[in-house]
């Protein structure tokens, strides 16, 4: 009886240990979110991570990896009505396809549709062609692109996303190269096409995409499903309200539309993107010696917001960092301090503080050098 009694209050105490800690970060806490074998979900300016689960396991991402091929044709592709014609090794392709035939002639644009919307792997062979000599070419640039983003745990050796050994990345890569993705309008624009047309040698080829969300979801925008039989079933998902957007990652995740759409209300019932500075802040003074002036303003130019929750909103601590005093002369936007940012400790932001106006000195000597360079 005793002994029930005392794992009865440890259980109790795990818990209230566990609800003092940040969520993002409690792989046990998430387990109550996703049935994904990895899950992250991050904000796509600031890419801090709101909820993850293995959100650094390596794994097969099946068709998810035709955002990296996006990527990748954003960084080497500088006009997207570029017409080309089909290279026969994009024909056949297995698995989803529009059924591309050699020859016939296609934009990038209307490429990169089929490839989002109905995720056609002959239409992302086709792109890495117009691109990359080869496919293997074309995979180690895709890669490369991937790191640039910060994704250092990837790899890919296709542009498709079909099983293949050592072809992997993880839920947080894959969500940093969708944030940069969205840097592009042209990306935004076709992941939350729901229709399309695209050439056809006999006229059109009429397509839908596959993402649910984009129905269902408030704010959705965009942006990719997958499936293998290795990978199971994968979803990269995004929303945007009250100027933020959300970024979701489910791998191998059984219900990934239901659960994508729970993880990113979630994200907008638990989370507000918080002005901390303003751009031009006006901080306060402080005395100067050696002038006629009794002290001087002090500014900072950059401003910060953050995605908080009102649990972090009671961890942050903001510090200026100046002497108490300067003497002239004083340059204008000279700097004399740093502010610095914090959220339970660690920081998040870093801003020089200037002096608002110049100060002259009394002195007689830095009196009689200024005469002297004026002179």
């Amino acid at each position: 009886m005793k002994k029930k009694i005392w794992f009865s209050i440890f259980s109790f105490l795990i818990f209230l240990i566990s609800m003092s800690f940040p969520k993002p970060i409690l792989n046990i806490y998430a387990d109550q979110l996703t049935t994904a074998k990895a899950m992250c979900v991050i904000e796509k300016n600031t890419h801090r991570i709101l909820y993850a689960k293995n959100q650094d396991t390596k794994l097969a991402n099946a068709s998810t990896t035709k955002i990296a091929t996006f990527l990748t044709i954003l960084k080497h592709c500088d006009n997207f009505d570029k017409i080309i014609t089909i290279d026969n090794r994009a024909i056949g392709i297995t698995g989803t396809s529009i059924y591309l035939k050699q020859g016939e002639k296609l934009s990038i644009k209307e490429l990169l549709l089929g490839m989002m919307l109905v995720s056609g792997n002959d239409a992302a062979t086709a792109l890495a062609l117009s691109i990359s000599p080869s496919v293997e070419e074309f995979a180690i640039l895709m890669t490369k692109e991937a790191q640039k983003c910060g994704a250092f745990n990837t790899t890919f050796k296709n542009p498709h996303g079909l099983d293949e050994d050592g072809h992997f990345t993880t839920a947080y890569d894959l969500a940093l190269i969708t944030a940069e993705c969205y840097k592009y309008d042209i990306f935004k624009e076709i992941v939350t096409t729901k229709t399309a047309k695209i050439s056809n040698v006999t006229g059109y080829r009429y397509i839908k995409i596959k993402n649910k969300l984009l129905n269902t979801l408030d704010g959705c925008v965009g942006v990719k499903t997958g499936f293998t039989n290795n990978a199971g079933r994968c979803l990269v998902s995004s929303a945007e309200r009250d100027n933020m957007q959300v970024i979701c990652v489910v791998l191998n995740c059984g219900p990934m539309f239901e659960e994508s759409y729970s993880l990113l209300e979630k994200s907008f019932q638990e989370y507000d993107i918080v002005t901390l500075l303003t751009p031009y802040t006006y901080l306060r003074t402080i005395p100067v010696s050696n002038s006629n002036s009794l002290e001087v303003k002090l500014y900072t130019q950059k401003g910060f917001s953050y995605p908080l929750s009102e649990y972090d909103r009671q961890k942050i601590e903001i510090i200026a960092e100046i002497p108490n005093q300067i003497s002239a002369p004083i340059e204008k936007e000279q700097q004399v301090g740093e502010l610095k940012i914090y959220l339970d400790n660690n920081l998040l932001f870093c801003e020089k503080i200037y002096t608002m106006e110049e100060v002259k000195s009394n002195k007689v000597v830095d009196n009689f050098k200024r005469v002297i360079s004026n002179w």
